[in-house]
């Protein structure tokens, strides 16, 4: 297989950046995979459940904190891995391994840092997620997937569980408003002293 984009519907689909060795590499995480690679060349258009832990592992973040952390990878960081939506959450795809020790890397953190984080879901081996479709229909779907970071490689880059509880903390700090000021007490009785004589 080459590295060229799949478009066999090039008049009724929009290309989601997927290559022939993304495709190659996703399907290496099932049991099957030649048999997943025949569906996709006949339903290209099909989301498919894929087992985590041997290729790679996916932590779900809810979409806008999940937003956060892929900005932190790309802005500051080393990148980050294949990225997908599904049904309002973040997927990030991950090295395997990287969801069984995150969770215990962020309860080390310190409680005040990690505060901001909303629950992240953690699928490693014995999971499976759904990964979206390699070509993008005009049509709505049920599902609501897409890529966002396609994968192109067959063998992308994933962050550890370290590079994301790195983006997680930065993502959380980005979120914090931080102000020198103290809260104003609401009941305060405020008076006009510029008028004095």
């Amino acid at each position: 297989m080459s590295s060229e984009r799949i478009d066999p519907f090039s008049d009724r689909f929009d290309v989601s950046g997927v290559t022939a060795d993304g495709v190659a590499w996703l399907a290496s995480a099932g049991t099957y995979p030649r048999s997943t690679l025949t569906l996709w060349r006949e339903r290209p258009d099909a989301p498919v459940v894929l087992p985590c832990g041997t290729a790679f592992d996916v932590v779900s973040t809810p979409a806008v904190f999940g937003r956060r952390m892929v900005d932190r990878l790309w802005d500051e960081g080393p990148g980050s891995g294949p990225v997908a939506t599904f049904r309002g959450r973040m997927l990030l795809f991950a090295a395997p391994g990287a969801a069984q020790r995150l969770p215990s890397l962020l309860r080390w953190e310190e409680v005040g840092r990690t505060a901001a984080i909303p629950p992240l879901l953690c699928h490693g081996n014995g999971d499976a997620v759904t990964v979206p479709a390699l070509l993008s229909t005009d049509r709505p779907t049920s599902c609501d997937s897409r890529w966002l970071v396609a994968p192109d490689t067959r063998h992308p880059w994933l962050p550890g569980a370290e590079i994301l509880l790195w983006a997680a903390v930065r993502a959380a700090r980005a979120a914090v408003r931080i102000s020198i000021f103290p809260p104003a007490d609401q009941d305060a009785k405020v008076y006009d002293v510029s008028r004095r004589r």
